[in-house]
């Protein structure tokens, strides 16, 4: 039997440095992969999501965008923030019908979602297009965020390893999905931030009987700067775009961000996988929409698999 081989690249999301962000290999053309495989593939990179394009014919892909499949070591995923927004540049880097594309649109389980590539943060991208080396800045607009369970501080505090008192006063932590459910729980400050540790038995026995799926901390650094981290099964994330979008959701919700207003969130500082996040919500007569998430993606490595 001819074995089949898969071309795959490997890319750091969320940062223009080589090795820091939240690194994703990207399948090129993986349409003849099943589901068992695709999860086989993603257990064996031990990458906290690998993604799968399917390419279709291309009436359809401009009509609905590139149908994309997202997996971690342990499931498919409807929506995640990180692999959404490489797979974006990967396609505008790596398939010459995209490329220096302003807009890719990913036609992912959750639906479709645009990420576009904004010229005067990729002038200089665009020039090293050549040699692959230059870093491409995009953003991406989440689905629409849905608002779930409130949970008690006197809870969520200690599922993270810390005291009530570190966590900030006002709203209570919230449950919020643009396609994965997190909840959202605002700290006092990053030195709490910075003692965070997540009780991974006892969180995931709490969140089966709840909305929520992972725990998302975030904390105010500086005027204009948050800081974030999510740990979860696979370890700490050093970026979590999904979750991201639900933060600042969350914040404009209760008037802790202005709408419209662009927040810097940094993550993965603690795990020295430094990661940019430039985050952004509207409100509209109370309803939160227009959920943007953006960062840079660098390409770091590539090759092939070789299954039977």
């Amino acid at each position: 039997m001819t074995g089949r081989e898969f071309e795959y690249e490997l890319c750091d999301v969320f940062t223009s440095t080589p090795l820091e962000g939240n690194q994703l290999a990207v399948f090129l053309d993986a349409g003849s992969l099943g589901t068992e495989e695709m999860q086989a593939l993603a257990k064996e990179t031990i990458l906290s999501e690998t993604t799968f394009i399917c390419r279709r014919d291309a009436a359809v892909e401009r009509e609905r965008g590139m149908r994309v499949r997202i997996f971690t070591t342990l499931e498919e995923l409807p929506f995640a923030g990180h692999p959404t927004l490489g797979t974006a540049a990967t396609i505008r880097r790596s398939f010459p019908e995209f490329e220096g594309a302003a807009k890719i649109v990913l036609d992912l389980n959750a639906g479709q979602v645009p990420v576009v590539f904004p010229a005067d943060r990729n002038r200089i991208s665009d020039r090293s297009a050549g040699d692959n080396s230059g870093a491409a800045f995009g953003e991406m607009t989440h689905p629409e965020p849905v608002f779930g369970s409130m949970h008690e501080v006197a809870t969520t505090a200690p599922l993270m390893g810390l005291r009530e008192e570190d966590c900030a006063t006002g709203p209570e932590p919230q449950t919020v999905s643009t396609g994965l459910p997190y909840c959202i729980v605002p700290l006092r400050s990053i030195e709490a931030l910075g003692r965070l540790r997540v009780d991974m038995a006892k969180s995931e026995e709490y969140f089966r009987g709840s909305d929520a799926k992972f725990l998302y901390a975030i904390a105010p650094e500086e005027p204009g700067v948050w800081r974030a981290r999510m740990q979860f099964y696979n370890g700490e994330d050093p970026a979590t775009g999904s979750a991201a979008g639900c933060a600042i959701a969350y914040l404009v919700k209760h008037g802790i961000a202005a709408a419209c207003e662009q927040l810097h969130l940094r993550q993965g500082v603690e795990i020295r996988r430094p990661s940019d996040l430039y985050v952004s919500a509207n409100s509209v007569s109370g309803k939160i929409t227009e959920v943007r998430v953006a960062g840079s993606t660098v390409r770091v490595a590539k090759g092939r698999f070789f299954l039977a």
